[in-house]
């Protein structure tokens, strides 16, 4: 883990994070960032960045958990992240840059977002917020380098395994909605390999498999 639909009009409100990166504010840069901050809810499969388009909000989720997505010229995706509460998206606003990378919302929830602006303004003070994002992207940084090496050089089974294991720290409960579908997308792996694997782990009694909810009977297995 990582250090420490639309979305309705009506859903949007103030209410205190769970972000881990928020909570680790200081108490006078957080209340000076607050007032900004806006309560979202986020339905399963919302897009919130396609690659190259200019990011004007940044997401703290909350409960909601979003994977990183590259998006081939053939159409092919393939997972290059994931981040849930631990996290931030649209960092790459602070260096003025579109992301390269789609984000989706994996699993419905909630994020505090903010406008892209006014958390450039916040992060050129230096401070602790400051601190947090680079030490952060630092993170980030590595578990993209972790994840490649994952995906070339280990076996379908292990690769659902570690992406389990991901979405799994970052949710809010043992039992996770998801299609098989929807982990052939993100890993780019064919629904046949991912059936078996499934089907492999269940056997075992690692997972619980049943109409499109996954539950992790034995983290440590």
């Amino acid at each position: 883990m990582l250090w420490a639909n639309a979305m309705s009009g009506g859903n949007q409100s103030r209410s205190s994070p769970t972000n881990h990166l928020l909570t680790a504010l200081p108490s006078r840069e957080y209340n000076r960032l607050a007032p900004d901050l806006e309560r979202v809810s986020l339905d399963a499969k919302r897009v919130l960045y396609q690659p190259n388009e200019p990011i004007k909000q940044v997401y703290f989720p909350d409960s909601v958990v979003i994977p990183i997505v590259s998006r081939m010229k053939d159409g092919r995706t393939v997972e290059a992240g994931i981040v849930g509460n631990e996290g931030v998206v649209g960092i790459h606003a602070l260096l003025g840059a579109s992301s390269p990378y789609q984000y989706i919302a994996l699993i419905r929830g909630n994020a505090h977002r903010v406008k892209a602006e006014v958390l450039q303004a916040e992060f050129k003070r230096g401070g602790a917020l400051q601190d947090l994002l680079l030490r952060y992207t630092q993170a980030r940084l590595v578990q993209f380098v972790q994840i490649s090496a994952c995906n070339y050089l280990h076996p379908i089974i292990k690769r659902i395994c570690r992406w389990l294991l991901m979405v799994h720290d970052r949710g809010m409960s043992d039992e996770i909605s998801l299609t098989q579908k929807d982990i052939s997308r993100v890993l780019c792996v064919r629904r046949t390999g991912i059936t078996e694997a499934v089907g492999i782990l269940q056997e075992k009694k690692l997972i619980y498999y049943h109409y499109g909810r996954i539950a992790i009977l034995d983290r440590g297995a």
